[in-house]
């Protein structure tokens, strides 16, 4: 709409880039990212699905420096890697508009203050609490954090088309499977989940490649010369130039994660590891095999850092899930809280460094190979069905969560009641956190529902 303006950056353009003009410096564009994501970073509240409306909000309606479908190719980009989508979603579109510099900054701006808090909790939060003994402020924050994440599940199951439905409800079904057979290795989940996003893209291109689809694609006249590819616009271009990366820049970035992967998981299992290097392989290892989002973290983040390692315990991870769910920017700030809990500053630095990393160098190594192939439209297709996987894996974890979070019937009564106010009065995830605190609260004093299931 005309003469409109973001509601969070009043003084930046709300027209970056006219389409017949020629591309602003380099300096100026990262400018207006600074303006924009800056002020992201401290009131992006509400997890994934919430991210991705305010994005769409400031840079497809207000600021236009991207379109519609830009937008959700990019999204569904980060959905088919490895790290945090939402994060890798700010990264990307940040990178349209002010290169790998401007992405870069971003993904800072966007998790500094929640790597602080989460930071200075996991130092000092238990000097004064007792993890055996919560208080009873914080014995509603697991179930009301569930609550949150059943929310963003229903949303994302909503966006997808019935062949979508299909591929999600087989990922959901072997990851159940695989985290509550006797059977089954816990760990056989970072072989299992990529083959599930493989065979999820895979799925839809096949069934993209067929005549009559089920699933609903965008697909060329057969009478197209060039097959499902299309010449690159100027304004393609236009955005494959200020990204300034050449697909042989991808695959440096690429060769870069497999080193630090391949390295980190060598040094450790050879023995020469110090605390930190086996820090940063724990991390860096779940970072290359979470595939979507932070949903997808926790279960593993838990198997790891809960029962593996000890170097936490379950009353622990889930306040500290409950506070990150609480405040802006991504789930995986959830590192810095284990880290300083297990090594300090140094550990929380560590941390972040480690699970935020595949996620931001794979998304540098994808993005230029997205912008000069994504005319492909097989290349959409195969995305959609990474997408739908992923979205599979998610609603599988929420089945074993929900038994770690919620213990006894008071622990049910403040889900539900948490999760009515974010499901249907649209609360946002700091306040539903803080009505866990009030009903977790109530019910502890007052003795109901205290009975274990």
């Amino acid at each position: 709409m005309p003469g409109e303006t973001d509601p969070l950056v009043s003084s930046a353009k709300t027209n970056a880039e006219p389409p017949e003009v020629e591309i602003q410096p380099v300096l100026e564009r990262i400018k207006d990212v600074v303006r924009v994501y800056w002020a992201l970073g401290f009131f992006a509240f509400g997890g994934p699905s919430a991210h991705i409306g305010i994005l769409r909000d400031h840079l497809v309606r207000v600021h236009k420096w991207l379109d519609e479908d830009v937008f959700m190719e990019l999204f569904a980009l980060g959905q088919g890697l490895p790290g945090p989508t939402s994060t890798q979603l700010v990264i990307s579109t940040a990178s349209t508009h002010g290169g790998a510099l401007g992405g870069a900054l971003a993904f800072i701006m966007w998790s500094l203050p929640g790597y602080i808090v989460m930071t200075l909790s996991g130092k000092y939060l238990y000097t004064f609490v007792d993890p055996s003994n919560p208080p009873m402020w914080l014995l509603g924050v697991p179930p009301a954090a569930m609550s949150l994440i059943f929310k963003a599940s229903y949303g994302f199951v909503k966006s997808l088309d019935i062949f979508g439905v299909s591929i999600g409800i087989v990922a959901c079904v072997v990851s159940i499977l695989v985290n509550g057979d006797y059977n089954i290795p816990s760990n056989s989940t970072q072989v299992i989940y990529p083959i599930l996003l493989i065979g999820g893209g895979l799925a839809t291109y096949i069934d993209y490649s067929r005549e009559n689809s089920i699933g609903t694609y965008v697909k060329k006249d057969p009478s197209d010369e060039e097959s499902g590819k299309s010449k690159m616009s100027a304004e393609d271009q236009k955005m494959v130039n200020k990204i300034g990366l050449t697909v042989q820049d991808g695959l440096k970035y690429f060769f870069l994660w497999l080193f630090l992967l391949v390295g980190s998981v060598a040094a450790v299992k050879t023995g020469v590891a110090g605390e930190f290097v086996t820090l940063f392989e724990s991390f860096f290892r779940i970072g290359s095999l979470i595939f979507g989002g932070g949903v997808v973290m926790i279960p593993m983040a838990q198997s790891e850092f809960v029962y593996e390692k000890g170097w936490l315990t379950d009353e622990q991870f889930f306040q500290g899930v409950g506070l990150v769910q609480s405040l802006p920017g991504p789930m995986f700030n959830f590192s810095a809280f284990i880290g300083a809990l297990h090594g300090g500053f140094t550990g929380s630095v560590v941390g972040e460094i480690g699970l935020m990393g595949p996620g931001f160098i794979l998304i540098f190594a994808i993005l230029p190979i997205w912008a000069n192939f994504r005319h492909i439209l097989w290349f959409k297709a195969v995305l959609k069905g990474l997408n739908a996987s992923a979205i599979g894996l998610i609603v599988g974890g929420c089945v074993f969560l929900y038994a770690k979070s919620v213990k006894c019937a008071a622990d049910a009564m403040v889900f539900m009641l948490a999760g009515t106010l974010a499901g249907f009065y649209n609360l946002d995830a700091p306040f539903v956190i803080l009505s866990g605190v009030i009903f977790g609260s109530v019910f502890s004093y007052l003795e109901l529902g205290q009975k274990p299931y």
